[in-house]
């Protein structure tokens, strides 16, 4: 992987410069997958589709890849992605206490880490991009768009992020309502890309079915990434012995074994995320388990397929 040279990267934040090095490392990758012929030169093609001109086809690229590229200009945006955030309090598990907000190892960080590079990748490919972040309602809203001076503001509204979470403030999640928000404020026939643990408040989980089903019907492309800590919170992976767990967004506590409940707890979740899969495959809406501990290239080649389905 290549470096920025110390002044350049000077520029860019934190968060930024990380983004920059997770797509580098993994572009790099992808020369040694099914997607090399789409990744060689990207930021400056697009795949030709079958019946459109024939003028601006790449014969150069096409003689090294054997696949037709068209060339694509500064001002031609292809896709419009939105990238909505769950910033409820859920999603700061596990939260350690101690160390800064942003060395923390939980859902949220993952997730804004991902939005980062995901922002980075669209930047390469000239595409727009958009930021909300919700708990109960929508926090902030930045429609898709592909200047510069936007990419900062999206960065510092993610940088911003790291730094809410005080564990006596409660934040619920209200999916639902988040979700139909979504559906109406942005723009028609995006692609939106979901970072949540999809731990609503709600009872009734037709609600969020019927959540996701609008944001079809409002013709957009959809990628939900169900981030969890799998270990803990899918595999219920914990010793035998007592625990004491706090519920981060009512502040409910349970004394228990962790041996005596988990039978039922695994099948609890089990049924929900079975249901919540199968809701998505109807609604052709691309679920993906995010695991927190498994690294940035399950989203990002995630995207990458849904990309390319896109443009066929």
């Amino acid at each position: 992987m290549n470096l920025l040279h110390p002044q350049a990267a000077q520029q860019f934040s934190r968060l930024e410069l990380l983004a920059k090095q997770v797509v580098e490392g993994f572009i790099t990758g992808l020369h040694k997958s099914p997607f090399h012929g789409f990744s060689v030169e990207f930021a400056e093609h697009r795949i030709y589709n079958s019946g459109e001109s024939t003028r601006h086809i790449d014969w150069k690229l096409y003689a090294r890849t054997d696949k037709l590229f068209v060339k694509r200009y500064e001002e031609e945006t292809n896709l419009r992605c939105q990238i909505v955030i769950d910033n409820s309090s859920s999603m700061y598990f596990p939260y350690t206490e101690g160390g800064s907000e942003e060395t923390q190892k939980n859902k949220l960080n993952f997730s804004i880490q991902c939005a980062a590079a995901l922002t980075e990748l669209l930047k390469k490919q000239r595409d727009a991009v958009g930021l909300s972040i919700f708990n109960d309602n929508i926090d902030l809203h930045l429609n898709a768009r592909s200047n510069p001076m936007h990419h900062k503001l999206m960065y510092n509204e993610l940088k911003k992020l790291t730094s809410h979470y005080k564990p006596e403030n409660k934040h619920k999640t209200f999916a639902v309502k988040a979700i139909h928000q979504v559906a109406e404020v942005t723009h028609k026939r995006s692609l939106i890309v979901i970072f949540s643990d999809m731990m609503d408040s709600g009872e009734n989980r037709d609600h969020i079915f019927s959540a996701l089903q609008h944001l079809k019907h409002k013709k957009h492309e959809v990628i939900l990434f169900h981030v969890t800590d799998k270990n803990k919170e899918l595999d219920f992976d914990f010793e035998n012995r007592p625990y004491r767990f706090i519920d981060m967004e009512s502040g409910e506590e349970l004394k228990v074994n962790p041996t005596d409940v988990k039978s039922q707890y695994l099948k609890q979740i089990q049924e929900y995320t079975s249901d919540l899969k199968l809701k998505c495959g109807q609604y052709n809406i691309d679920f993906v388990e995010a695991d927190i501990n498994q690294g940035f290239e399950q989203v990002l080649h995630a995207y990458l397929v849904k990309r390319v389905n896109m443009m066929h």
